[in-house]
């Protein structure tokens, strides 16, 4: 029986890595307020800029030679020391991975002679905690480690006094950066370990305007941190909550505005018309920015790009305006007996043809064959359910846009290439989640209609918004079974999966609530200065988009692989989206398709 052995590090830490106001209302106070905005983004960037994560030097002290490894951002460095008699294979795997296949890192052979280890020198992820396997005859260890960024670290693989057990050992040998506690970890054969460790919980709220200004922040690279990027597969993290909220808002925005039109004497056929030929615009701007090699050239066909961003929202924008439009009926009976449910029931003709899309997304999901994959499988494939369905990203929504677009018309560096290793190219705009999409946006379509209805009745509105939060609060909770991975259909952004867009619409819902009461019920705050690139939100996407690579929006860094340098970048770079739309505001310059 093994027996398992404490042992304190040489450090003693552990890692942890990573509305509308009018304008006179607005106008003195906020001038003041975005110039010294704009100054505070100056002095950051003018102190924060210079610091460089300085490279720990590599201590002697071990009986091998360490040699210098120019670390990278989010990587660390591992000497593995054996002194057992055979060799160890050394294989790892993240532990936000579900049921992924260990990849090996390399062999250590084993020691030449007693007394003299041989050692190997590796590089390893910081970004989230791994689990390193030694493999060694006759005995197979595992030790889950969360290393810290550009730190040094040696493992040692060695017998006790009974040859039949193994030791190992994690030291630090040099201090990564912005480090917090570590710990000297322990393993032998069948040991157990339990780590605690804090993570930050960030709980952004997103005013209707601060969507986009948050979707410019992460599409600049949001300082390279992990959690302003895409989750791999299944989960979230903050840059997958802003799209589906600015689409939410986009249906909010669609019942406003269509109502607001009709009031002032338009015509559904003439609004049809400009909904139609809006939805194109959109379309075809969004073709353009997310093939930027147009600055070379003629676009070629061979590898465009179909889906994206502004074309998820052209489409979800097109049908929900037309349902809103076309399929709404408009009869007001207050003293009738289902008078509270009038703006779901007014409606009903809208919600059956999303209930019909939503019955179709299902089928085409769990029902439709995809060659060499298992029916309904929802997996991001690659070294993922044990490498059993490699080829098979994203099962049925993958398939479809390869059938209907082909490989080379979708995006070929999918999020899941990050962990699960896939080599399919996969698009998270694809055709089979713009079904969600339309539902993302139908949903905030229902909290303009509950604005409308119950206009000025702040407790009404406030109380519907959460009862929707709840009701879909139960239903992600029911189809996740309130598990990352073990649920019927888990949270995917990569999927747009049916609980994805359930789960961020309840939290969109709660949001709105604390909006609703902050601006329009207390008067609190106008918006500002968020309000303003929502007054311009098509030209600061496209923007960003088109000149992401010219000062002052990015520029040469000291240390291209320091974080401190990028979030210094990319939050000037946003920070001056925010002035440029607050001057086009100043001087009534709007660009709208």
């Amino acid at each position: 029986m093994a027996k398992r052995k404490l042992k304190k590090n040489f450090k003693g830490t552990s890692s942890v890595a990573g509305g509308e106001a009018s304008q006179k209302e607005m106008a003195q106070p906020e001038k003041y307020y975005m110039f010294s905005l704009a100054a505070i983004a100056l002095l950051v960037a003018v102190s924060v800029a210079p610091l460089t994560a300085e490279m720990s030097n590599f201590t002697s002290g071990f009986p091998h030679h360490h040699k210098h490894t120019v670390l990278k951002m989010d990587e660390a460095s591992l000497t593995v020391i054996n002194e057992l008699e055979t060799d160890v294979v050394v294989s790892w795997v993240s532990e936000r991975c579900y049921q992924c296949l260990y990849q090996q890192l390399g062999v250590v052979p084993g020691r030449p002679s007693s007394g003299q280890p041989s050692s190997v020198d590796f590089i390893v992820s910081t970004q989230h905690e791994i689990t390193l396997q030694l493999n060694s005859t006759p005995v197979n260890l595992d030790v889950p480690y969360h290393f810290g960024e550009h730190g040094n670290y040696s493992l040692w693989a060695k017998n006790l006094n009974d040859s039949s057990v193994v030791n190992c050992s994690v030291v630090t040998v040099a201090d990564p950066v912005n480090s917090y506690i570590r710990e000297s970890h322990e393993c032998i054969n069948k040991f157990e370990w339990h780590a605690h460790e804090v993570f930050p919980m960030l709980f952004p709220l997103f005013p209707s305007s601060i969507s986009l200004v948050i979707m410019v922040f992460v599409n600049y690279g949001g300082g390279r941190y992990w959690f302003f990027r895409h989750e791999s597969w299944n989960g979230l993290t903050i840059a997958d909550l802003v799209f589906p909220w600015f689409v939410f808002i986009m249906g909010t925005s669609i019942a406003l505005s269509i109502n607001s039109l009709l009031r002032a004497g338009s015509t559904r056929c003439s609004l049809l018309g400009k909904v139609m030929w809006r939805s194109l615009q959109l379309f075809i701007i969004g073709v353009f920015i997310i093939n930027p090699n147009y600055c070379q050239g003629p676009l070629s066909w061979s590898n465009l790009r179909i889906p994206g961003v502004l074309q998820r929202l052209a489409w979800s924008y097109l049908v929900v305006a037309c349902l809103d439009l076309l399929v709404s009926v408009y009869l007001f009976l207050q003293d009738a007996w289902w008078s509270p449910a009038l703006d779901i029931l007014l409606y009903w003709p809208a919600w059956l043809c999303v209930l019909l899309l939503e019955t179709l997304w299902l089928c085409l999901t769990f029902v439709l064959p995809v060659p060499d994959c298992p029916m309904g499988y929802l997996g991001p494939g690659g070294i993922g359910d044990m490498g059993l369905y490699t080829n098979c990203t994203g099962g049925a929504a993958g398939f479809i846009d390869r059938w209907l677009l082909g490989e080379n018309h979708i995006y070929q560096t999918p999020s899941s290439r990050v962990i699960y290793a896939t080599r399919m190219p996969y698009d998270p705009e694809g055709v089979l989640g713009s079904i969600n999409s339309i539902l993302m946006a139908f949903l905030g379509l229902q909290a303009g209609k509950i604005i409308l209805h119950y206009r000025d009745l702040h407790t009404s509105i406030m109380s519907r918004f959460l009862i929707w939060s709840l009701s879909l609060g139960v239903i992600s909770a029911v189809l996740t079974k309130c598990s990352t991975d073990e649920g019927f259909i888990p949270v995917n952004k990569n999927l747009w999966s049916l609980s994805y867009v359930t789960t961020l619409a309840c939290f969109a819902y709660v949001l709105l609530v604390m909006i609703y009461y902050t601006v329009d019920v207390k008067n609190w705050w106008s918006g500002a200065p968020f309000y303003y690139p929502g007054m311009n939100s098509i030209l600061v996407y496209v923007g960003h988009e088109v000149l992401e690579d010219y000062f002052p929006f990015r520029w040469r860094m000291a240390n291209s692989q320091s974080h401190a340098e990028h979030l210094t970048q990319n939050l000037v770079a946003t920070s001056c989206w925010v002035l440029i739309s607050y001057v086009l505001y100043r001087k009534k310059i709007f660009w709208k398709i």
